[in-house]
């Protein structure tokens, strides 16, 4: 399989077992892109990251760029940065905030200089402890070494970072909920518009949220420039970027690799990506972006992993979580325990969420323990329906956040291309693979 020779930007100290120490960081050459940016004028940085074609690597893959060009000609009151990764299968930020947490703290700085904020909020998963011990860690060196706090290296550049746990709700992983939290409420989205963080934010002032991974690549941006980083890639998906690769391959793990000019195929087969399938079995379907995202067959593994290449394929890159399924996969029980996590984890606030999610588990749940019924695999597609109406992608949106429309995501997924597998449920009361 072919590999590219891309550089290593967010994983490049990754081998070594003492990455997440300020020693270390300082050795490989940390702080040094701070120190760049704040000899240049703010404007100057912003302009290197609209340079670069820096995609979020949050999910909705917003050019940074462009989301910061919206606030220049207002003050920006606050930086987040989200750092929840509530996404099922998804744990690139948590790998980075574990082991680079000061390559982190950097990018957060560059980008609180760009947008001229003097306050910055880190919003770290609950269940992440060592990672939160360590970017806590990491900030409380920063504050010593003169990375963060009053005069920046001198430069007369102020900025608080302020490291602040979540509880663990999947819906704080959405920007306005995740503010809502910031604010000590229940995580609830906000309706928007008006509610755009970069108009009506944090506090009702002007913010910016940003993912972990995108703040990771700043201070490389910023050191090498906007244009090498753009260089990478090809089209709208510049650089490279990580990909949680779980399920059935023999080497799952989070991988750094350069985007379009690598397939999903590379991923998986690849022998220093995936290594391939266990017992080389056939691959049955992959789901290429977080469990929200529309599932591919194994026809489409030779397409790129580029954003609009897996966009206009009719799914997405998501959170960057690859989950490959084999022939030894029940798709019924698949999509049943995707539903069943997102009835869970819905926050209840709109009604086709709130009732559809639970009514869809439900009729899974009767299908896969052998109790389905034939019309079930219609009411199926039928509340999926009324919950994303047309079934298409992206979805039509029927509640205030994307939650409840991607719900629908993986039934009518599975049940588009292993119907058959449904119906044998039915019929036969049990599942009939394996």
């Amino acid at each position: 399989m072919p590999v590219t020779d891309a550089p290593r930007i967010v994983t490049a100290r990754l081998g070594y077992d003492d990455s997440y120490t300020l020693e270390r960081y300082l050795q490989t050459g940390g702080y040094e892109g701070l120190r760049k940016a704040l000899t240049m004028t703010p404007e100057a940085v912003a302009a290197e990251v609209d340079a670069a074609s820096l995609l979020g690597r949050g999910g909705a893959g917003f050019p940074a760029g462009r989301k910061w060009s919206m606030m220049r000609k207002d003050p920006v009151t606050y930086l987040v940065v989200n750092g929840d990764e509530s996404e099922p299968a998804t744990f690139k930020d948590h790998l980075l905030m574990e082991r680079d947490p000061h390559q982190l703290i950097e990018g957060v700085v560059i980008a609180a200089y760009a947008l001229q904020s003097t306050q910055a909020f880190i919003y770290v998963r609950g269940e992440f402890a060592l990672g939160l011990e360590r970017v806590t860690q990491a900030l409380n060196e920063a504050y010593d070494h003169g990375a963060a706090g009053n005069h920046i290296f001198g430069s007369g550049f102020s900025l608080d970072v302020v490291v602040h746990p979540g509880a663990g709700a999947y819906i704080c992983g959405e920007e306005t909920a995740l503010l809502e939290s910031l604010e000590g409420k229940r995580g609830f989205p906000r309706i928007k518009p008006p509610y755009f963080p970069a108009a009506i934010g944090l506090y009702g002032q002007p913010t910016v949220v940003n993912n972990v991974e995108t703040m990771s690549n700043l201070p490389w941006i910023v050191l090498h420039g906007g244009k090498a980083f753009a260089g990478l890639g090809e089209g709208r998906s510049a650089g490279t970027r990580l990909f949680a690769l779980s399920g059935h391959v023999r080497r799952p793990g989070t991988y750094e690799v350069e985007m379009v000019k690598t397939t999903f195929r590379d991923l998986v087969y690849a022998p220093v990506y995936g290594g391939g399938v266990p017992g080389d079995k056939e691959i049955k379907a992959i789901i290429p972006g977080g469990v929200s995202a529309p599932w591919f067959g194994p026809d489409q593994l030779d397409l790129p992993l580029g954003q609009d290449e897996v966009g206009n394929a009719g799914s997405m890159l998501g959170s960057g979580a690859i989950t490959v399924m084999d022939s030894s996969t029940c798709t019924v029980r698949a999509a049943w325990r995707i539903t069943k996590f997102f009835a869970r984890e819905s926050c209840g606030q709109c009604t086709p969420c709130r009732e559809g999610s639970g009514w869809l588990e439900r009729v899974l749940r009767r299908i896969e323990q052998g109790e389905g019924r034939e019309e079930d695999v219609e009411l199926l597609l039928d509340v999926s329906d009324n919950i994303s109406p047309g079934l298409q992608w992206p979805p039509q949106q029927t509640t205030i956040c994307v939650l409840g429309p991607s719900i629908p995501s993986s039934i009518h997924s599975a049940i588009d291309m292993f119907r058959d597998e449904f119906l044998l449920h039915v019929k036969e009361g049990r599942c009939p693979v394996g």
